[in-house]
């Protein structure tokens, strides 16, 4: 699939939710090294260390601070051409009758109710720019197909469809006022979440969203990807 991409990303800005550790450091700082004004969103800022990017206060669970982050960005740079919602937990991995449903509440207001606020306070600022693109990290634990049918983990898997379902939404809502939105399964990867045991290096996983970081205008949109190719939902 010929598809066009940035080979740098000098003068543009891009966030990323979560970005003091994992998948979402080296998001970020992949995307610094291509150029790109970088706002490492953290609910802890000083917790992020590297040195090419913004520490950004931003819990995607508080709606004061999403505004307070989104208000910034506007100061300083008055537009945004890449957010990456990479900011999720776990979840329960019991059946539903057995879950906690303090742990369910947890992971679904991060994993879907923070990306759909945090790209709602976005917006104004990715439709400033022709081709800005919203990235999301899904899983195919979250997939209609047998990934589904495997149960456990009820929470997340549901929070993971729903974000697909989210993506496809963006594209039709706002994909004729230039928005590129696209949603990556990064696979199993050694992350504090995915553990020792994962196959996949960070480097593996975070491959896919930092090339649907760099796609130019009229790029697909709309699509579920992993490993640079879309797959079904």
């Amino acid at each position: 699939m010929g598809i066009e991409t940035y080979d740098s990303l000098d003068g543009q800005v891009a966030l990323v939710t979560g970005a003091n550790r994992g998948m979402g450091r080296h998001i970020a700082e992949r995307l610094a090294d291509l150029g790109a004004t970088v706002y490492a969103g953290a609910r802890r800022p000083d917790d992020v260390t590297s040195d090419d990017c913004r520490p950004l206060q931003l819990d995607v669970t508080d709606d004061e601070d999403i505004e307070a982050a989104m208000a910034r960005i506007r100061d300083e740079h008055g537009h945004l051409d890449v957010l990456i919602n990479n900011a999720a937990i776990g979840g329960p991995d019991e059946a539903l009758h057995e879950a906690n449903p303090d742990g369910v509440n947890r992971a679904l207001t991060t994993n879907l109710r923070g990306p759909m606020h945090v790209t709602r306070c976005a917006l104004p600022l990715l439709l400033e720019r022709e081709g800005a693109r919203v990235v999301g990290m899904s899983s195919v634990m979250g997939k209609f197909s047998d990934e589904m049918e495997r149960g456990g983990s009820p929470a997340y898997r549901v929070s993971k469809t729903a974000l697909n379902g989210f993506t496809a939404y963006l594209d039709g809502e706002y994909g004729d006022e230039g928005l590129i939105a696209n949603v990556a399964d990064p696979g199993w990867v050694r992350t504090d979440m995915g553990g020792n045991d994962a196959p996949r290096t960070v480097e593996e996983g975070i491959e896919t969203p930092v090339w649907l970081a760099r796609f130019r205008p009229d790029a697909p949109s709309g699509q579920f990807w992993r490993d640079k190719e879309p797959i079904e939902w």
